[in-house]
């Protein structure tokens, strides 16, 4: 079973891809789904976070507040990775768990790790392939707008925070150029599928 990591900024249409590879027969690990598990059932990792960041990531039922957190986090690069280093190896752990489950399945010839952090957390180097899905940045802006979650300014803050396009680019194996449609896309997405398997 290959292991195959799908990453993307915000707004790229990653969560759209992964969704269709999974339709395809794919396992999806949706690393950015398990990382806010984790955080909110794992005590280890609460205190470690209120160790390094202080209370002020709490709510006020003494659990940690993921918006409150994000805004700490994500306000520069010294901040994003103590966060990521505290959070990435648990999330490495699940990774290595569910491969193990699914290949014990048997069903799937491809296990996606669905993550924004492909690079910057190091995961690439445990990937048979890395797809990177880009856009953009006006269409990026106007699908990030569209969720209603974030700030134009958080939107710009974020993708400030992660690694520039070019270089994900220069390191990819596949590279999706998500402009258009989504019929576009699958098509895309398509084509790797068969590649790959």
């Amino acid at each position: 079973m290959l292991r195959v990591a799908l990453t993307g900024g915000i707004g790229t249409g990653k969560s759209t891809a992964s969704k269709i590879l999974n339709e395809l027969g794919s396992f999806i690990f949706d690393a950015d789904k398990e990382a806010k598990n984790i955080l909110k059932n794992n005590e280890t990792i609460q205190s470690e976070l209120i160790a390094e960041f202080g209370t002020d990531i709490m709510s006020g039922d003494e659990k940690i507040d993921n918006n409150k957190l994000a805004r700490i986090a994500f306000q520069d690069q010294d901040h994003q990775l103590k966060l990521n280093s505290i959070i990435h190896p648990y999330v490495f752990q699940e990774i290595d768990k569910n491969f193990e489950d699914a290949l014990k399945n048997g069903t799937y010839d491809i296990f996606v790790v669905d993550a924004a952090l492909i690079y910057e957390s190091g995961a690439d180097t445990h990937m048979d392939y890395v797809i990177v899905i880009t856009a953009l940045l006006k269409v990026r802006m106007e699908r990030a707008l569209q969720r209603e979650t974030l700030t134009r300014d958080e939107i710009l803050k974020r993708i400030d925070l992660q690694w520039p396009e070019e270089e994900k680019i220069a390191l990819a194996d596949f590279v999706i150029h998500n402009d258009g449609t989504e019929e576009e896309l699958r098509g895309s997405i398509t084509d790797i599928y068969n590649q790959l398997v």
